[in-house]
């Protein structure tokens, strides 16, 4: 049954760690300007993108959803990205925006958009998520709370956004060894994880996604090596702090492109991972008591299949 578990894990992990769009919104009276960029990775397999894209996004203003003119998407190979541009309308003039953006039903389910709106001299933005998809712009300064609770929030929920954190996760805790093992390898991931978060933006590297992805997936692999032929390595919270570096990159991008505070956005991620990561802890060890002189082969057989997953989706990285 353990080794059930993380195979369907693996299974419905989602290839792209990292989904982002972005979004202009200039309106001007009763007009808008509206661009959009999105990388065409990430609409390989959507029918018809310049419908679709424009299908799920919806402007209202007072009521009344924008008229869309001028609707024109395209291809741009010189930065390999999907650019779609349009003028919006409506009867009255803009005073506040009520926004709904459902890009993550048609691209992938961990897909994050950002969106800049500019009202004359006033601006305001709003991110939107399979857990997030609609926000009213008022083109004023948030309150503390709704600052909190954003950032927070869209911090914890990314934990939960695709299978692969859920997945990590989950082979870290059947990486420890014993109760002392596992509270040092959570520790010591959770301590690569947010130093790689801070650190990222406080550079001027600034690593692809791409990259980001394929280090993200040998952190799979290479765990489920450890497992699978070093099953007495010592050290192995070492190796968790390393991994964990790799997976703070994607939260470092996150932060970077969202402009949210990443301490808000690191409390709330490492609050879901740490519940995330008990859970996991508490049902592999009641499942080993189950399977008993079985979880020997059962661990070694959950260790050849990770090894695969993670390196199928390095691979797949690298191709697309």
């Amino acid at each position: 049954m353990k080794w059930l578990l993380c195979f369907g894990l693996a299974v419905t992990a989602q290839a792209h760690v990292i989904s982002m769009s972005s979004a202009d919104l200039r309106i001007e009276g009763n007009r808008a300007a509206w661009s959009l960029r999105i990388p065409i990775y990430e609409i390989q397999h959507v029918k018809t993108p310049e419908q679709t894209l424009l299908a799920n996004v919806q402007f209202t203003s007072q009521g009344v959803t924008a008229r869309v003119r001028d609707p024109k998407c395209a291809p741009d190979t010189q930065d390999d990205s999907f650019k779609c541009t349009a003028t919006l309308e409506w009867p009255l003039p803009v005073e506040e925006l009520q926004v709904k953006c459902t890009f993550h039903s048609v691209t992938v389910p961990n897909h994050v958009h950002l969106l800049r709106a500019t009202l004359g001299d006033k601006t305001d933005q709003a991110i939107f998520d399979f857990s997030q998809t609609e926000a009213r712009m008022r083109f004023k300064p948030p309150t503390p709370l709704e600052v909190f609770t954003t950032a927070f929030g869209s911090g914890f929920a990314r934990t939960f956004a695709g299978g692969a954190t859920v997945l990590f996760l989950a082979c870290l805790a059947l990486a420890a060894r014993s109760r002392r093992e596992f509270l040092l390898l959570g520790a010591s991931f959770f301590a690569g994880e947010t130093i790689a978060a801070i650190a990222l933006p406080l550079t001027s590297w600034s690593p692809a996604p791409r990259f980001v992805e394929a280090a993200m997936a040998l952190t799979i692999g290479y765990l489920a090596v450890e497992i699978l032929l070093l099953p007495t390595a010592g050290q192995r919270w070492l190796v968790a702090a390393v991994l964990g570096g790799f997976h703070g990159l994607a939260t470092g991008l996150y932060n970077i492109a969202t402009g949210y505070n990443p301490a808000l956005v690191l409390s709330g991620l490492i609050s879901s991972e740490m519940m995330l990561l008990g859970v996991f802890g508490a049902l592999f060890a009641w499942i080993g008591r189950k399977l008993g002189a079985n979880e020997a082969m059962a661990l070694r057989v959950v260790s050849a299949v990770l090894l695969v997953v993670g390196l199928g989706w390095f691979f797949l990285r690298l191709k697309t």
